[in-house]
Parts: C-alpha cells; sequence; structure tokens
C-alpha cells in the first residue's frame, strides 16, 4: 500500500493514498478535542464541530451545506475526546472544491452570534436524545467513573449549563489555544496525481499561521476499581465492566487488541456472544471493546439484559475471562483468532473513507503509516503467553470497575 507524504512550512502535515476510483475522500484531522477542555469549556470541541458549518468570511450556512451536495457529495465532522474531524467524500474532479471548502469551514468561520444560539438547542436536543439511549450513555458514565475528575473522563457532548453559557469569544480563545497547525493532518484517498493535490493543499492550506503546540496533555489521575449503581428507568438492566489500559504508544495494545476480538468482538464466534446469547439466551447485546489514547486507554465489556439475569451474566463474564487468564490458547485457536483479525482487518481497508480516516489519524499519532503487510506481521507474531500476560494485567477481577444501570 502506497502512501505519499507532504509538510506544509506551517507544520500541516499531508497524506494521501492514490486509488483508480472516481470516488474521492479527504478532510482534516486535529490533535485536539473533549479533553483539551477546561471546565467551563467542557462541551465546547463538540460545539465548534457544528457551529463551523454556520458561516464564513465569504459564505453563509446554505452555501457551505450546499457546495458539495451541489455535485453530489457529502460533507461530515466528528468529534472525540482527542480529535476533531471535518471530511468530504466526492467525485475525483472536485478535489479542488472539497479542499477549498475544508479550509474554510475550518479556518475562516465566524460563527455568528445568532447561528450559535440557534444552534445550542440542537445540541441540547442531541443531549437529551443521547440520555434516552441507556446503552450509550453508559460508555460515557463509564469512563467517567474510571477517570474521576479527569477531564478525559468527561462526556463529548457537555451540559446544558456549560452550553448555554458559551459564547464567540470562548469558541474564539479555544481555537487559538488548541488548533495547532503541527498537530493537523490532511487525508487524502482517490485518483489524482500527488503534485497537483500538493498544489491545492499549499494554495488552501499554506496560508494558515503557524501555530505550534507547547503544552502536553496532563496524564489522567491513577485509576482506582470501582463499583457503582445507578437506578435508571429501563426495562433492561445494563452493564460495563472494564480496567483502564494501554496507551496508543504500547506495543501490548496489538496483543489487548486481539484479546478484545476473542471475548467479545464483533464476530458472532466471539467468546461472550457464544456464551451469553448463544447457550444461554441471556443477553442480545455483549460486546467488548479496547479504546487506546495518547497516554492512557479503556478496556471494556457490555451488555444489556434482562432484570432476572444480571448476575447470571456477571457471572459468565467472569467465568470466560479468568479462562484466558489461566488457560494458555492453543496452537490452532491462536491461529484462528489471528486469521479472524486479519481478516477484519483487509476488509475494513477496502472501504476508502475509513481508509482515509485511520490513515490520517495514524499519520497524527506517529508520523507514519504501517502496511498492511506490517500490520499482519505485527499479529502474527503475538504468542499464546503474550495473550495470557495481557489478560491477567487487564483481565483481573480485582482490578475491574463495574457500572450498572438498574
Amino acid at each position: 500500500m502506497v502512501f505519499e507524504t507532504y509538510t506544509l512550512s506551517n507544520g500541516i502535515r499531508l497524506i494521501h493514498r492514490p486509488v483508480k476510483a472516481n470516488v474521492a475522500h479527504c478532510g482534516i484531522i486535529l490533535n485536539t478535542g473533549s479533553r483539551d477542555e477546561k471546565e467551563d469549556e467542557w462541551g465546547i470541541a463538540h460545539f465548534i464541530e457544528h457551529v463551523v458549518f454556520k458561516g464564513t468570511t465569504k459564505r453563509k450556512a446554505y452555501h457551505i451545506l450546499s457546495r458539495m451536495e451541489d455535485v453530489g457529495g457529502e460533507l461530515n465532522a466528528y468529534t472525540t475526546k482527542e480529535e476533531t474531524c471535518v471530511y468530504t467524500t466526492f467525485l475525483d474532479k472536485d478535489y479542488k472544491r472539497a479542499l477549498e471548502l475544508i479550509s474554510d469551514i475550518t479556518f475562516n468561520s465566524v460563527f455568528p452570534e445568532k447561528e450559535l444560539e440557534k444552534e445550542k438547542e440542537v445540541i441540547l436536543d442531541e443531549i437529551n436524545s443521547y440520555k434516552d439511549s441507556p446503552s450509550e450513555l453508559i460508555f460515557d458514565d463509564f469512563e467517567e467513573l474510571i477517570f474521576k475528575k479527569d477531564p478525559i473522563g468527561r462526556n463529548i457532548l457537555g451540559t446544558p449549563k456549560h452550553i448555554k453559557a458559551f459564547k464567540r469569544d470562548d469558541i474564539l480563545n479555544f481555537i487559538r489555544n488548541n488548533y495547532h497547525t503541527d498537530q493537523m493532518v490532511i487525508s487524502s484517498v482517490g485518483n489524482i496525481p500527488f503534485k497537483k493535490l500538493v498544489k491545492m493543499v499549499e494554495k488552501y492550506f499554506g496560508g494558515i499561521a503557524e501555530n505550534i503546540r507547547v503544552d502536553k496533555r496532563k496524564k489522567p489521575n491513577s485509576y482506582k476499581p470501582r463499583t457503582q449503581t445507578l437506578v435508571k428507568n429501563t426495562y433492561q438492566r445494563h452493564c460495563v465492566l472494564g480496567n483502564v489500559a494501554y496507551d496508543a504508544n504500547d506495543d501490548r495494545r496489538i496483543p489487548l487488541s486481539l484479546l478484545t476480538n476473542i471475548l467479545g468482538g464483533p464476530g458472532m464466534n466471539s467468546r461472550l456472544n457464544l456464551s451469553l446469547r448463544e447457550k444461554h439466551g441471556l443477553a442480545y447485546n455483549i460486546e467488548a471493546n479496547y479504546t487506546p489514547y495518547a497516554d492512557t486507554g479503556v478496556f471494556s465489556i457490555y451488555f444489556g439484559t434482562d432484570k432476572g439475569y444480571l448476575d447470571k451474566c456477571l457471572s459468565l463474564i467472569h467465568k470466560e475471562m479468568d479462562l484466558l487468564c489461566t488457560k494458555k490458547l492453543g496452537p490452532g485457536q491462536l491461529t484462528k483468532a489471528k486469521n479472524q483479525m486479519i481478516g477484519q482487518i483487509a476488509i475494513s481497508s477496502e472501504n476508502n473513507e475509513n481508509l482515509m480516516l485511520n490513515v490520517g489519524k495514524s499519520f497524527l499519532l506517529y508520523n507514519r503509516v504501517d502496511s498492511l503487510e506490517e500490520i499482519y506481521q505485527k499479529v502474527e507474531s503475538i504468542t499464546a503467553e503474550q495473550l495470557m500476560e495481557v489478560a491477567n494485567e487487564i483481565l483481573n477481577k480485582d482490578k475491574l470497575t463495574t457500572l450498572m444501570y438498574k
């Protein structure tokens, strides 16, 4: 897999994957998110993601929304705890249109007060709708529990109190303090000569003033396992249990990813799905997840079940975790698990939008992108002993935090 890279004088980096396709994808990924907010800024990173579409120095909201739609393209954005991204999908003939628009809304948004007030109502509705989805809300409550009183533990949306208080100057201050040019990557997957792409990127992003990050993020406080039960008016019982885990620079993140896949990955043959759903019929949704952050990580298991089955589900989950801690995978089991993960990675890479986002994030964090062959080799090199070691560190019952909605 070939990648071409370029760095502008202001520090903004470009990475491009040439493909023979009529449809192209590109976006700008910024290494800033909700964990970079101060206490009184809670929710502002996500708020900005919404209001960059509300007008620039030369476009009104309608013209922004129509710019890619008029040629059949799509414009989107997202915010995580550590990233903000604006991206678009379009026909390859419209690269110039796409790059100019991304630059305009990222760096020239004017944030009119009237539009801010309207969008606040939209986000307040988003917050309220989120509260109606306990299977999603519980993940935020879980991270708040394990990262007690730390910015990385706060939910991305913020609170109604914070959202209502935001002013235009608050937005401009957050952008000034967190939109660092050396922490930005323009990622592209499409059919365009790289020299032509570089020329466009220089035109639309080269004039952005250099803003280099000086301060480093503060590592989260030391972790202490906790158990908490919250009373919710829901039919089902929802539960998340898990632990802090390896950060994005830790080599053990790959064995943990494989372990997570074995335990509760997207495959219907994961151990937890076979046990709780197929064998015992106790849960419709059961999954394990691992999210690495810059300086920490989160491993979690989620399930929803009938109120009478909660304890039985927890017992079965602990049984499966104990097996991974005490019984080494045999050669056949290990090979099967590796093949499954390699297949999932290969299939995911066929989606060019996912590829564009994943390549951009990798280049942002590591300033390099592993080829698929290199990734496969890393998976193939995992040993049964490594998996047991990781299991005993992350799945240790004494280190787990448990959150339940009853």
